[in-house]
């Protein structure tokens, strides 16, 4: 544990609250929607604020790194221990769009504090859990009476998350030496509520693919062809139908081939968690569960790799009756993927298995969209074990585990920088990413303020011990 004294902490936090929600709610006005084109300039005037910001913070580098698209910050400072670890903050200045039209109480770029929750597109995801660095690391010197952190410090935030990052891996790639790190904080994820303060360890990959099969050059008359000539919607059906068996496991050959295994430690840690599987059920709005026997709800959506039907089309969807063979069907399939799962490598047996189960006489086309790599935290590595008892400290309670079901762009991180990644974040389900009256805890914003004063020091007395 880091010697930082806590109630210096918490008083550093509380004299400067009023001045940091000020500045957030500024960043917060800049609507940087990466995804609609009318607001480029906005993008840009946020990556100019936060470099600004960061710079005023006392990081002694901050630049603002051009991409073909949005333009990303970094910002550097160095301890000056020759033996502290190198720690990098992941983050995004952009957003979703927003309009009061959509159904805000609020205008949502115009933040509001009502009943201790600071309403705001970005609010959440992800400007808020991005900012709570930059007092994190002044109470963190605050308290310390250090004048550079107790670790090498880095934050790379970049402008495009909410488009897709579509040009991050090539800026990560190029920038390799720049943002080298022993590790790397996400700050772009939530808690399990907000009784129960929790560290995610792993995100899930995912590769995706449509499935174009064609097989009579027209539609043709069914009575005089049809059970004669192979129909593509019919192989299609087929082929969602062979994609699961009756345990609902995927049959593609290799598919589970190298993944990492939940273990029974992990296993117990999901079952500590308050899970009410009928309030799951109706958040999903759905009726019942179903998925991969041997597994529970929670193990399925995080630690397990899925293949989903997206969509499936083909020949006539009109009203009223069309007595064809198509000339055509498609299908579009997602694949969530674990530790240990390569994406070209899932790839490969997907092509070979469609291919194995085509007939004769229908051709088919397999395009895959780009792919997300899965991450995964060991549980006892020593970074990990930081920010655990640092948000323990902040909340003062024990912290539980969890993983995300979905993914992010944290595992091209992880792949070129060769660095582990964890993720700190603050924000809960009702915080409503993407949706309208988006908002951020404020109570819970503090309490990750407090986490990473904490987390420097004990990060670099854990590491040096190591």
């Amino acid at each position: 544990m880091s010697d930082t004294p806590d109630s210096v902490v918490r008083t550093y936090i509380d004299t400067h609250r009023a001045a940091f929600l000020g500045d957030l709610a500024d960043w917060l006005r800049i609507p940087s929607v990466s995804a609609q084109p009318d607001h480029a300039a906005d993008v840009r005037r946020s990556a100019q604020w936060l470099a600004a910001k960061l710079k005023a913070t006392g990081f002694p580098v901050t630049e603002i790194w051009p991409t073909a698209g949005a333009p990303a910050v970094f910002a550097e400072w160095p301890s000056g221990d020759p033996d502290a670890p190198t720690v990098l903050v992941y983050g995004h200045h952009d957003v979703q769009p927003a309009a009061r039209e959509d159904g805000w109480h609020t205008d949502p770029f115009e933040p509001e504090i009502i009943g201790g929750r600071l309403y705001a597109r970005g609010a959440a995801d992800d400007k808020g859990q991005v900012f709570f660095h930059t007092l994190g690391v002044r109470a963190h010197l605050a308290a310390t009476g250090r004048t550079a952190p107790a670790v090498n410090l880095k934050l790379l935030v970049e402008g495009e998350e909410e488009s897709g990052s579509p040009h991050f891996r090539a800026l990560v790639e190029e920038r390799a030496e720049r943002l080298a790190a022993d590790a790397v904080i996400v700050s772009d994820t939530g808690m399990w509520s907000e009784d129960t303060p929790t560290v995610c360890t792993g995100m899930r990959g995912v590769t995706d693919c449509e499935i174009e099969l064609y097989g009579p050059d027209q539609d043709i008359h069914s009575g005089s062809f049809g059970g004669a000539v192979p129909n593509p919607a019919t192989v299609a059906a087929r082929l969602v139908a062979a994609l699961h068996d009756e345990n609902e496991h995927v049959t593609i050959p290799g598919f589970y081939d190298g993944m990492v295994e939940l273990t029974d430690r992990e296993r117990e840690l999901f079952a500590e968690l308050p899970f009410d599987e009928d309030e799951w059920l109706r958040t999903a709005k759905s009726r019942a569960t179903l998925g991969e026997a041997g597994h529970t709800t929670l193990e399925r959506v995080w630690a397990r790799p899925t293949a989903e039907v997206n969509g499936i089309g083909g020949g006539y969807q009109g009203p009223g009756g069309k007595t064809i063979v198509p000339s055509s069907a498609h299908l579009k399939l997602s694949f969530r993927l674990v530790a240990g799962q390569r994406p070209d490598k899932i790839e490969q047996s997907v092509r070979d298995w469609v291919a194995s189960r085509v007939p004769a006489g229908i051709r088919h086309e397999i395009t895959f969209g780009s792919a997300t790599r899965p991450c995964l935290t060991p549980l006892d590595h020593p970074a990990l074990q930081s920010v655990v008892r640092a948000m323990g400290r902040a909340f003062g309670q024990k912290i539980l585990f969890t993983r995300e079901g979905g993914s992010g762009p944290a595992a091209d991180l992880q792949d070129v920088l060769g660095a582990p990644v964890l993720f700190l974040g603050i924000s809960v389900p009702s915080d409503g990413w993407h949706a309208p009256n988006e908002k951020v805890e404020l109570d819970l914003l503090l309490k990750g303020v407090e986490t990473t004063a904490y987390l420097w020091g004990d990060l670099a007395a854990h590491w040096r011990a190591s």
